[in-house]
């Protein structure tokens, strides 16, 4: 999509840009994407109203084959995929021993094997993990990125335009909720915290409803084909910063991003949809579970309105958020909001009150209370 007219890679616009291909995947012929087609604003208005197409195919792809692919990555990381099925799309977390975030990855199941999208940048941490933890297992994760693409459908209409690439009635996401502290064993269903419909697309791949629309995980071979039938369906593009923007709104942290080496999955809104809490034993349990018991993570996720009066730029990723002269936490991702104006998700310090005057920087910003 990078080569479609109007097209601004991001890496033109930020050289540093975590957004962009690893080395590695570059070499392999994994081109960049775009950041933009244009008209950024309207490119996030169709996102928020209607639906878009958003190349996000810099994500790494690990393939997990074998046959005791479920059970194995039911014993290795944050979520229950010991009943994994065909069909069935989750998130998943793997954790240090101390219980921090360190990897988060999308599932999709097609019955053969377990495919994981993870962020650009994450794709050989996750695969080490995998790897040391293989064992006598039998299962033989590889990296896919060269092989599989990740586009996505994102807007209210995202379900409506499938039936071009023939796939029709996706089930909504299926959420447990979270139960309360101290819940009694066996409260929680024996299943995935969250579940995505995933159904397989004609020309090779899968469609998986997520919580912003549609993602489809295609071959690299087939994506100008899924593209092309998209557009002439009249499926307009859309850069990554109207995604991002979306994301942002909708306050759904990108580990690596709105996270830091001491986050864990509490503080950021990851327990509903990446951890079960009631499954067997799995590297960092110990921490979530305390926290969830006591019912106060240190800190938490929010979303900050800017000024936007004393620099029309948003603060970098890791700038520190200040309440009368100290540090009380750090912005994650900043976007212009094409309705809301400047607005950053942040992890702040449980004790900030809701209506504290905060600072990055010199610029004001106040807590969204939703």
């Amino acid at each position: 999509m990078i080569d479609i007219a109007g097209a601004v890679a991001v890496e033109s616009i930020d050289e540093a840009s975590r957004d962009q291909p690893e080395p590695a995947h570059a070499a392999a012929g994994v081109r960049g994407v775009a950041a933009h087609y244009g008209d950024p604003l309207r490119e996030q208005r169709i996102l928020d109203t209607e639906v878009g197409l958003v190349d996000r195919s810099h994500r790494g792809i690990i393939a997990v084959p074998g046959e005791e692919r479920a059970s194995w990555l039911h014993t290795i990381t944050s979520q229950h995929l010991a009943t994994l099925a065909a069909n069935d799309g989750t998130e998943l977390l793997v954790l240090s021993p101390h219980g921090h975030v360190e990897q988060h990855a999308m599932v999709a199941e097609d019955g053969e094997t377990t495919w994981l999208d993870t962020e650009p940048g994450a794709t050989a941490g996750l695969l080490a993990y995998l790897e040391k933890m293989r064992f006598f297992s039998k299962v033989e994760p590889r990296d896919a990125t060269a092989e599989r693409a990740l586009l996505s459908l994102v807007g209210p209409a995202a379900t409506d335009v499938l039936g071009v690439l023939g796939v029709t009635g996706m089930a909504a996401p299926d959420l447990i909720a979270v139960p309360g502290p101290k819940f009694a064993a066996g409260a929680v269903p024996p299943r995935a915290s969250v579940r995505y419909d995933v159904r397989p697309l004609p020309t090779g791949g899968w469609a998986r409803r997520g919580p912003l629309g549609v993602d489809l995980l295609v071959p690299r071979a087939a994506m100008e084909q899924v593209v092309a039938e998209l557009r002439g369906a009249g499926v307009p593009v859309a850069g990554l910063w109207a995604y991002e923007a979306i994301r942002v709104a909708a306050r759904r942290p990108r580990v690596g991003v709105d996270t830091d080496h001491r986050t864990i999955p509490a503080e950021v809104d990851l327990i509903g949809p990446a951890v079960h809490l009631d499954k067997g034993c799995y590297r960092g349990q110990e921490t979530v579970a305390r926290v969830h018991n006591m019912g106060r993570p240190p800190r938490r996720l929010v979303l900050l309105h800017l000024d936007g009066i004393t620099t029309d730029q948003p603060p970098t990723a890791g700038t520190p958020v200040t309440l009368d002269g100290r540090t009380v936490g750090f912005v994650g991702t900043a976007v212009l909001h094409h309705e809301l104006g400047q607005i950053a998700l942040a992890v702040l310090k449980r004790n900030v009150p809701e209506d504290a005057a905060l600072r990055i920087g010199e610029t004001a910003a106040a807590i969204d209370p939703a």
